[in-house]
């Protein structure tokens, strides 16, 4: 199991961040670090996602950062430039894979169907993103998804949530679970840090339970 996998293996659940002005980054990536999720994946769905990378990189260098949604080459060495730690894309682009294992980060590609999976075993990934996991299938389809292929860790994203996120950590090979209900951006975008912060609180605490 590599650094990254074990970190967030250890985490259980990754806060996944859309986020409109790259200075809400700081007091975000602080309520996350304090409250105990030191993880955030900020994601490439707007313009402010190298800067708030960039930014939080330098208020909490502990923390382990993601890029989320990357979709190609150039956006790998942006979020790598910037300060991420690993890479999150949506779908399996082999031309963002080989990127990130030219310029040595980690990826999670998306995969929701066999074909996928074995393209990304094909390049050497062995933890890869089950997405949109509940528009896919759900739990019922992520075990039988796993049942063919003993070499491979998941992370489901895309519909997790307080009612589900323990069933999907419940299933053996489930590394972790990238969820935004405590880092909704309508939260950060109105400065709701006290919100977040018990969110992120009883988001832990749930996973840990």
């Amino acid at each position: 199991m590599s650094d990254i996998t074990q970190q967030l293996a250890a985490l259980k659940v990754i806060p996944v961040i859309a986020i409109d002005n790259a200075q809400d980054i700081i007091p975000l990536g602080k309520v996350l670090a304090d409250n105990g999720l030191p993880v955030a994946e900020i994601t490439f769905r707007s313009e402010a996602a190298v800067e708030a990378i960039r930014l939080l990189k330098q208020a909490q260098p502990e923390m382990l950062i993601g890029a989320g949604t990357v979709l190609n080459r150039e956006q790998v060495i942006a979020a790598k430039e910037a300060g991420a730690s690993f890479i999150v894309s949506p779908g399996f682009n082999p031309n963002t894979v080989r990127a990130c294992q030219e310029l040595d980060i980690a990826i999670v590609p998306g995969v929701n169907n066999p074909s996928t999976v074995e393209a990304a075993l094909e390049m050497g990934l062995t933890i890869l993103k089950f997405f949109p996991e509940e528009a896919s299938g759900g739990i019922a389809m992520l075990k039988s998804l796993l049942a063919p292929y003993g070499g491979i860790q998941i992370m489901p994203t895309g519909g997790i949530n307080t009612q589900n996120i323990n069933d999907y950590l419940a299933i053996p090979r489930v590394v972790c679970c990238g969820g935004s209900w405590m880092v909704e951006k309508s939260l950060i975008n109105n400065g709701e840090w006290e919100t977040i912060a018990q969110l992120t609180r009883d988001a832990v605490a749930l996973v840990n339970s």
